[in-house]
């Protein structure tokens, strides 16, 4: 069928143009006629739509009492937030995101539910992401060391009681598969759910938790293949001080030296690097994934995005399951980044459409989505009808509409989302799945399944301590 839609104003990508309408069909866009005679109804903006392009599709973790922490604490944390159906869990996550007009989402899977083999476990992430309507790339974390800390896990697990170090040690200290084991389950993941709306990548952990061996195995298998790696790189300060320490001659240079370091390479956060290493990541054409609220968060710092944009390296922006208000709204957490690094004074990083439009762009890349997500013939039918005119409550003078969006935006103002030609998402109620009702559902489900984890609640301060004194001591030197 095909379908126009008529707007106040359509940014394409390259430019804001007055009285549009987009012609589509079948996925696609045929037609964008600018000035077009169609009176639109409402003061509209059509945008192409956003990517959330580092997330691990989990619902909530300030819940599980993990507001406040740093990384290295967060991290096992999360454990209370293991998913209790992966079906539910992806959907919920999607779904938020979905809502504040994202049109594609990276799965970086680093919280598998255990109650189903992983392949099958993935086919219900796959489902829940047909549901929604969202494009997705998905990534199995891999790792194989430093479970507790960036060092020998004894030394925390020797200062708790032989309880609490059992609980601990059943959770998080566990055989981990072979490089082998890992790429030949992201093949058997590959083979049951890519497609045009899924792309399966490789997702080593981070340097931290790869030993030298996984990554290179990951590295030659994605040039092998072509497929796309998703990593985490030099979040925390004390990943800094381990990488220093491990690779002497530079993390990222090991990472060139090895293969992974190249265009088909996606980095989250990069807080702490360094010039030389953005000048690598811009050189390689890799992505980086900045995560302003989560960042924040996690107390984990300040990244150097402006600076790696004027050095050449692809900025997009991802959510990573802890927005600022943790509600997945990627009109927030781009405001944010565009007001975080855009620049002082009268000096400016970026235009604002500028930016849209490279967060777009990058962000679509790094999920295997086709083109750049520009509103044109033959381009993806990916776009988001904002409501303009509710941001502009005072309406005194003309104002210009990215103006507006980012000075006001937020999932509110958001009409309609379209993935692929079909409408996912109309005025905050998603049209394959009813957000409320499983978002009712998970609740239900993570109260009844909380008391599993007991013993972590007892042993949890006892390694909340241990963890604090070996990362400000052990691990800072």
């Amino acid at each position: 069928m095909v379908k126009t839609l008529s707007t106040a104003h359509a940014f394409t990508g390259t430019a804001l143009v007055p009285q549009t309408d987009i012609t589509y069909t079948n996925g696609l866009i045929t037609k964008v006629s600018a000035g077009a005679a169609t009176t639109p109804q409402a003061n509209h903006l059509i945008i192409p739509a956003l990517v959330n392009a580092h997330d691990h599709a989990r619902p909530s973790m300030t819940s599980f009492g993990a507001s406040g922490m740093p990384l290295e604490s967060w991290i096992l944390r999360s454990v209370f937030g293991t998913p209790p159906d992966a079906y539910l869990a992806a959907a919920v996550s999607l779904a938020r995101s979905a809502r504040a007009g994202c049109g594609g989402a990276m799965i970086h899977y680093t919280r598998p539910s255990g109650k189903l083999p992983i392949v099958d476990e993935v086919i219900a992430i796959g489902r829940a992401a047909r549901d929604v309507g969202i494009r997705i790339a998905f990534a199995l974390a891999m790792r194989d060391q430093n479970p507790l800390v960036y060092g020998d896990s004894a030394d925390v697990l020797s200062t708790l009681s032989d309880e609490d170090r059992s609980t601990i040690q059943d959770l998080f200290i566990r055989p981990s598969p072979s490089a082998t084991e890992y790429l030949d389950r992201v093949d058997a993941i590959h083979a049951t759910i890519a497609g045009p709306m899924t792309d399966v990548q490789y997702g080593p952990a981070g340097v931290q938790w790869c030993s030298p061996a996984l990554l290179e195995a990951i590295a030659e298998r994605s040039a092998t293949t072509g497929r796309r790696v998703h990593m985490h790189l030099l979040e925390t300060i004390y990943q800094r001080q381990w990488a220093d320490r491990a690779f002497p001659g530079g993390v990222v240079r090991f990472l060139k030296n090895i293969g992974l370091l190249s265009e088909r390479l996606t980095i989250a956060h990069c807080i702490h690097a360094r010039p030389d290493e953005l000048d690598m990541i811009a050189e390689a054409g890799a992505t980086i994934v900045t995560n302003f609220s989560s960042n924040l968060h996690l107390h984990s710092g300040f990244p150097p995005i402006a600076d790696a944009h004027r050095r050449g390296c692809r900025i997009a922006v991802g959510i990573d399951g802890v927005a600022l208000d943790e509600d997945d709204d990627a009109i927030r957490e781009m405001r944010l980044v565009q007001m975080a690094h855009g620049g002082l004074g009268f000096e400016r990083t970026w235009s604002r459409g500028e930016f849209l439009s490279l967060a777009v762009r990058n962000g679509r890349r790094s999920i295997g989505a086709p083109g750049p997500g520009a509103l044109a013939a033959g381009e993806a039918a990916d776009f988001v009808v904002l409501d303009i005119g509710q941001l502009d409550r005072d309406a005194i003078m003309p104002v210009d509409p990215i103006d507006m969006l980012f000075a006001r935006g937020n999932s509110s103002c958001v009409r309609e989302v379209i993935v692929d030609g079909r409408t996912i998402c109309r005025d905050g109620k998603l049209t394959g799945v009813d957000l409320d009702a499983m978002e009712a559902e998970i609740r239900k489900m993570y109260r009844a399944s909380a008391p599993q984890f007991k013993a972590l609640e007892h042993a949890w301060k006892p390694l909340e301590g241990a963890l604090t004194h070996w990362f400000r001591h052990q691990g800072c030197c």
